[in-house]
């Protein structure tokens, strides 16, 4: 069957003092072409737990679907879902243990232990970091990590890394053509799960873009 290869992006997450926030583009290319303006690449695996995506749109459309299982699956079990380092681990030997027919992805992942913001990068063949300030991932990573080396300060509360994720988003898809169009925001505190697009990212930011 036919798969398209769809793939360039900019994914970010950083650490916050109260949580943890992480957003990315919508653009998947093939190519110079652009396939989609509206891919999904921020995904809710639950009130605790995000995780974006970017490489092959099928490989890491498997990964959510993988993790977000598993989650669930846990649940039954235990009556609370995974942690970011449970689900990180998980991941990373899905990752390493299909390495010879990999999935090429890189993934950004983030959320809450309790009150513990963790956040952690995995590599194609299972290679997982975890980051005590910020990560991101794709085309335009290098441009955004710019940025974020500038704008990040311990301390900094999920308001103000929402703004510095938008703003990061919005450098990089000047400078690179694989990033582009929207944008989606996640910040995830002690109070939930909040998910910020369109005017209420505006709105969060004074301006998107």
């Amino acid at each position: 069957m036919y798969k398209k290869n769809m793939k360039g992006t900019t994914t970010i997450g950083i650490v916050c003092a109260d949580g943890v926030v992480v957003g990315a583009d919508s653009r998947a290319t093939m190519d110079t072409f652009i396939a989609s303006s509206e891919a999904r690449k921020v995904f809710k695996i639950d009130n605790n737990l995000a995780l974006t995506i970017a490489g092959v749109v099928g490989d890491a459309q498997e990964i959510v679907r993988i993790l977000k299982v598993n989650n669930e699956l846990y649940k039954m079990n235990e009556n609370k879902p995974l942690s970011p380092r449970a689900a990180a681990s998980l991941l990373s030997i899905v990752l390493q243990e299909n390495k010879m027919m990999p999935y090429y992805v890189g993934l950004v992942l983030g959320g809450l232990n309790g009150d513990e913001p963790q956040l952690y990068s995995l590599d194609a063949v299972g290679g997982l970091t975890q980051e005590s300030k910020f990560a991101a991932t794709g085309s335009g990573s290098l441009t955004a990590l710019g940025y974020l080396e500038d704008m990040y300060k311990k301390g900094v509360t999920t308001k103000d890394a929402v703004k510095g994720v938008a703003r990061a988003l919005a450098i990089a898809m000047k400078r690179d053509s694989a990033t582009g169009d929207n944008m989606t925001v996640v910040a995830i505190t002690k109070s939930g799960y909040t998910e910020y697009t369109g005017k209420d990212l505006e709105k969060a930011t004074g301006a998107a873009k």
